[in-house]
């Protein structure tokens, strides 16, 4: 899922290219993308875009007449640059929103149609559609503190809450705690001054590093706009490296698959040493799941590390 990195240098890209012309028309390939139906689509035509902003992990095109073009890339959803007029890609190809310059192409890849478009009139209407998260970069310790302990969950969950975080998801969160040597599974309410201050730091400096790495990388590519957003990057520590070295230690990285996500740590680094329970893994080896880095160590096709293209199970994406 595209995150708060992935959107911010989405929105730079596009504030170069849009603002200040006016939108042509939007094509939907998808009529399930749109999720909103006062004001109409067709009222967005002929708009002039006045900015473009993030909002938590949406993107946000403020239009003329006080409308706002509000679009959720959810887990598979994508943005491309094409001429302008482009047509929209077979099946994959949600919405083509037409300008002078050229036209942002929606795509989604996979069955399932999660992402979303809103257009709604007005600061209010907009501000709906918000989960309540502080921004993180920028926060003071004193608020993200506040947003953390909110409630009492585990550092993960607390995270990835968009009531409590804007625009951090399931990739983003992994390397975060790792950056502050913090396990996935311990609880806000058990987390220390100095822990608390460490993950503050993590996240902010995390944030801010990748986004502008993909900035440079935008910059880099044909035609100066982000192509290659995908949750899966070499240069992560450990989201997405199940069974390869951890950079900071050399341990292999471990995984908790759950559902649809997966939480990628250092056991070494950020557990103690501690290899957290995988229920369906531990429900599958029994007495064989390791407990410890020694006990996986000693297990051969456990330790054994997996190559860097080899296939990911579970998923996180």
């Amino acid at each position: 899922m595209p995150e708060l990195p992935d959107v911010e240098v989405y929105a730079e890209a596009l504030r170069a290219r849009i603002v200040g012309a006016p939108l042509l028309g939007v094509r939907l390939g998808s009529p399930f993308l749109l999720r909103s139906a006062d004001p109409p689509l067709s009222s967005a035509r002929g708009r002039k875009v006045l900015a473009v902003r993030r909002l938590g992990k949406r993107l946000v095109l403020a239009l003329e007449e006080d409308l706002f073009l509000a679009v959720h890339l959810m887990i598979a959803g994508r943005l491309h640059w094409k001429e302008q007029g482009a047509r929209l890609p077979g099946r994959v190809g949600l919405a083509a929103l037409d300008f002078p310059a050229g036209t942002l192409v929606l795509t989604e890849a996979g069955t399932k149609r999660r992402a979303a478009l809103h257009l709604v009139r007005g600061e209010a209407a907009l501000a709906a559609l918000d989960r309540g998260g502080i921004e993180p970069l920028g926060s003071t310790r004193e608020a993200f503190a506040a947003a953390l302990r909110a409630e009492n969950h585990t550092l993960k969950r607390a995270l990835t809450d968009p009531r409590r975080f804007a625009g951090i998801g399931n990739a983003y969160s992994d390397e975060i705690l790792h950056r502050a040597r913090l396990s996935p599974v311990k609880l806000t309410s058990r987390l220390g001054e100095e822990e608390l201050a460490a993950l503050h730091e993590a996240t902010v400096a995390v944030l801010s590093e990748w986004t502008a790495r993909l900035r440079a990388e935008a910059a880099a590519s044909p035609g100066g706009f982000p192509e290659k957003v995908t949750a899966f990057r070499p240069d992560m520590a450990v989201h997405g490296k199940h069974r390869q070295p951890c950079p900071a230690c050399g341990t292999l990285v471990q995984r908790i698959v759950r559902a649809e996500n997966e939480v990628n740590y250092c056991p070494r680094c950020q557990t103690g040493g501690q290899i957290l329970s995988d229920r369906s893994l531990a429900r599958l080896l029994k007495e064989d799941w390791p407990r410890t880095i020694d006990e996986l160590e000693k297990n051969p096709a456990l330790a054994a590390p997996r190559a860097p293209g080899a296939r990911r199970g579970g998923g996180g994406r």
